[in-house]
């Protein structure tokens, strides 16, 4: 009997690989055709313990943990991806339905008043909250933190901790 369970479990735990293998390839062909979807232990080339969601040309993660502005952009760089940049508006409702408060690739500290993605280009598209930006030199660093209303975005103080969203770009 205890052979027999052995086998039995063997079986089961042959079938879940190759489920979930064939469950991989669903994903990526999903993604080749731009509609968002949540990516479950599918590993491409990150940990697989790690969840990644899609939208359009590009794959979001949400941290679990807090850590300051420059922590979290450096926990995206080693992951190969950046803090988010938001280029639309259909990014920017993307990220309100976290509803978390998140950092952003968005600063002013080179330049106060000039804000900057992360990857050097210059804010165009903007969705400050009422009375957003209104730090000074003593915020500088933007976060989504009114996500119930579409223009989310405020300054904050670098240092302090919070989740923040990555995203890296997918080859189409």
């Amino acid at each position: 009997i205890l052979l027999g369970l052995l086998c039995l479990f063997l079986l089961i735990g042959f079938i879940t690989v190759v489920f979930l293998c064939e469950y991989k390839k669903y994903v990526i062909s999903m993604l080749k055709t731009s509609q968002a979807m949540f990516l479950f232990d599918i590993g491409m080339s990150y940990n697989c313990r790690e969840n990644w969601v899609a939208l359009s040309d590009s794959l979001y993660q949400v941290s679990s943990e807090k850590k300051s502005w420059e922590e979290s952009r450096q926990d995206c760089l080693q992951k190969g991806a950046h803090l988010m940049i938001i280029n639309s508006r259909e990014e920017q409702n993307f990220v309100n339905q976290f509803k978390k408060y998140l950092w952003i690739g968005l600063t002013d500290s080179e330049t106060d008043g000039i804000w900057k993605w992360v990857d050097g280009t210059r804010m165009t598209t903007s969705y400050w909250n009422r009375g957003e930006p209104n730090g000074g030199r003593t915020e500088n660093c933007g976060e989504i933190r009114f996500y119930d209303s579409e223009n989310s975005w405020n300054d904050a103080p670098c240092s302090i901790e919070k989740f923040w969203i990555c995203e890296k770009r997918v080859s189409p």
